[in-house]
């Protein structure tokens, strides 16, 4: 069956830019509705403090930022890729901060007034070199959820508000490989289908993904606000947002 997928879509490679222009056009859409979302969410002046944390360049706060007060030398970006963070240092004029993946970042508690996370805490998952051979959901799904409680008790020790964003679980297009359903898979099914898709299809990813619902992530926040932002009428990712209480006003 899945050779069968294979060589239907070879035979068809002009579905895969109109694909490709399809995707991003929506994303675009829900990275413009998030950035609203965030502004009207928080109170933020010249002085705020932002770490933007799995930043990669710093492009996404970056646009996110557009339009308010907030000066770059108070924007730190942090990642585990030194080349990523030294050129939004360069570009934005942000403070980069390298990070290790088991480590607490060197900043006392509530050190930042806003902690800004978009699209990774997905990704804290298994040890990167254990994502294709973890073939067990199960194993998979509980070293992946304590690794996130961990990453998400260090956004909350660091700052006084959050704003964290994740795929939705139960969307029908999973965000990392554009395929429909194949977040649905069973684990020992998925890595499979996606070494094969990966040689082939439009967007390639890595299995080190756990999505989250909208139970989990509200165990991992327990103060947050839980927000569902909607794509064609379906949940497409959930948001976790903490505020002070002077911004509740």
């Amino acid at each position: 069956m899945i050779l069968a997928i294979k060589n239907i879509y070879k035979t068809k490679d002009y579905l895969v830019n109109p694909i490709s222009k399809f995707v991003k056009y929506f994303s675009r859409k829900a990275r413009k509705k998030r950035a609203l979302i965030f502004r009207e969410s928080f109170l933020l002046s010249e002085n705020t403090k932002i770490l933007d944390l799995g930043s990669e360049t710093g492009s996404n706060i970056y646009d996110v930022l557009q339009g308010t007060p907030v000066k770059p030398e108070n924007v730190y970006i942090a990642d585990i890729d030194s080349s990523l963070i030294e050129k939004g240092a360069n570009t934005y004029g942000f403070v980069p901060v390298l990070i290790k993946e088991s480590e607490q970042l060197p900043f006392d508690d509530n050190f930042f007034e806003i902690v800004y996370c978009s699209s990774v805490i997905e990704h804290v998952t298994v040890q990167k070199e254990q994502v294709w051979s973890m073939y067990s959901g199960k194993e998979f799904k509980k070293k992946s959820f304590n690794r996130q409680k961990i990453f998400a008790n260090e956004i909350q020790r660091l700052g006084k508000q959050y704003f964290v964003q994740t795929p939705y679980k139960h969307f029908p297009i999973e965000s990392h490989s554009w395929l429909p359903f194949i977040a649905w898979l069973p684990r020992r099914i998925l890595i499979p289908v996606l070494k094969v898709t990966n040689t082939f299809w439009v967007k390639k990813t890595n299995p080190d993904w756990y999505l989250l619902n909208q139970k989990e992530i509200a165990i991992l926040f327990k103060e947050a606000e839980i927000i569902s932002e909607k794509s064609i009428g379906l949940i497409k990712s959930i948001m976790a947002i903490k505020k002070r209480c002077a911004d509740l006003k």
